[in-house]
């Protein structure tokens, strides 16, 4: 019904820079929020960072990232990126596309991608 493809994960060395990008598909009628979320083994998944509808005035992100990370979306794409900088070592983990979003036959639903793997490391 609605897929989200995850790109731009990888390894990167500390104090570089990665581009997470998210595209959503399928019976789609709009998107409130579009994001993305960290989650190590054993963990909670917690937000990162995400963007609503107002795009840059309403963004939200995680306070052990917050300045190191710009979020923002493309609307009439249903995509979402995730701009993340000066990455460390601590960055390295799972990261999950989600969306919450209303389907074209009106129901709201949260949607989860795959995972892409961030590893920060030397």
């Amino acid at each position: 019904q609605v897929q989200l493809a995850e790109s731009g994960g990888g390894l990167v060395q500390p104090g570089g820079s990665l581009r997470l990008s998210c595209a959503a598909s399928g019976s789609i009628f709009l998107i409130y929020t579009m994001g993305w979320y960290r989650q190590a083994p054993g963990k909670q998944r917690e937000l990162v960072a995400d963007v609503g509808m107002l795009g840059t005035n309403n963004t939200n992100y995680a306070d052990s990232m917050k300045g190191r990370l710009t979020i923002s979306r493309d609307n009439a794409k249903n995509t979402v990126d995730l701009q993340m900088n000066s990455l460390e070592p601590e960055d390295t983990d799972v990261y999950y596309c989600n969306t919450d979003l209303v389907l074209k036959n009106g129901y709201r639903r949260t949607y989860w991608g795959q995972g892409t793997q961030v590893t920060v490391s030397s």
